[in-house]
């Protein structure tokens, strides 16, 4: 089962939250956290390696307007697993956005030791309601057992298919992913079919015109050929 949502205008230029307003309603507490997390990423970037320097120019609409999109895709959910963080696009504009949401809550998984301290170091000086975790992803389900989530989202991290592995425990216990995708998603999604079940929804990026937001619910295995669905695995 599939959708897309088309009828969204790319953004084409805007350099401080105006970028941002253009993708959803943002209230004034929100906005000075976003002014001090991009100067936190300015501030940091030269020794942090943060964003690829070539977008640092354009950092409200290339990384937090982008990121915005994670959770505009998915407004509902209060509750956000955010995989190989980075630089916290989305996970750390989800957790702004969050911010004044009772019960809101993100999990930001960054195995890079210096982007982790950077991440910590936004969400304790923003007072962020976030969680971050400096580990490989493979190593997390261990961490987090028990913790049920309702949103997992990843940007520019890997392909479809291999996305769903990561995320497999919480998606099949009724988490959504929210993951950005570019120009290769179709070939990327005809891949993932082959070994997994969804029902997708398409947003069409504001940001890029060959890129979405895809939001997967109802996510499962399908039986391995030659096996019954109770043994695939």
């Amino acid at each position: 089962m599939a959708g897309k949502d088309t009828d969204r205008t790319v953004l084409k230029a805007a350099d401080d939250l105006d970028a941002v307003r253009a993708i959803l309603p943002i209230d004034v507490d929100m906005e000075a956290r976003f002014v001090a997390y991009v100067e936190l990423v300015r501030k940091w970037q030269p020794v942090k390696n943060l964003v690829a320097p070539s977008t640092l120019p354009d950092i409200w609409r290339r990384h937090v307007a982008d990121g915005a999109q994670a959770f505009a895709a998915l407004p509902t959910a209060k509750t956000w697993l955010d995989l190989g963080s980075g630089a916290g696009f989305p996970g750390l504009v989800t957790a702004i956005l969050l911010a004044g949401v009772e019960g809101g809550s993100v999990t930001l998984v960054e195995s890079n030791g210096r982007k982790a301290a950077f991440l910590q170091t936004v969400a304790r000086e923003l007072k962020l309601p976030a969680k971050i975790l400096s580990d490989r992803i493979e190593s997390i389900p261990e961490r987090l057992t028990g913790n049920r989530f309702e949103a997992v989202s990843a940007r520019a991290l890997a392909s479809l298919d291999k996305l769903l592995v990561y995320a497999e425990p919480w998606l099949v216990a009724g988490a959504k992913g929210v993951f950005h995708k570019g120009q290769d998603f179709a070939a990327e999604r005809r891949q993932a079919a082959l070994s997994w079940g969804f029902d997708l929804v398409e947003h069409q990026s504001r940001i890029e015109p060959d890129s979405r937001i895809v939001v997967l619910d109802n996510v499962r295995r399908l039986p391995a050929a030659g096996f019954p669905e109770q043994d695939a695995r």
